[in-house]
């Protein structure tokens, strides 16, 4: 995958707070399938570690969505740069 952060700081003059916003743009190249597309080598573990973040992603906003304590954002890189963005 490939993916970026950009912050950005603003404040609002009437209420003296400080909003900070950030966006995430992330490129996930879709699901692989090793089979159907005869990956080799280095192809084969980029897709396989694409479809282990995809299905990382799956489990966080399932567990989002259900309202478990434990939310596995750790188990994949991808999930750990987006913990922000989940709220």
């Amino acid at each position: 995958h490939m993916g970026g952060m950009c912050s950005a700081l603003a404040s609002a003059t009437t209420a003296d707070k400080l909003i900070k916003s950030q966006i995430h743009l992330i490129d996930l190249a879709g699901s692989e399938r090793v089979k159907k597309s005869k990956a080799t080598g280095t192809r084969m573990r980029e897709a396989v570690g694409i479809n282990c973040s995809l299905l990382v992603l799956g489990k966080v906003i399932s567990a989002l969505v259900k309202g478990h304590h434990h939310v596995p954002y750790f188990e994949s890189k991808l999930t750990t740069l987006l913990k922000a963005a989940f709220g």
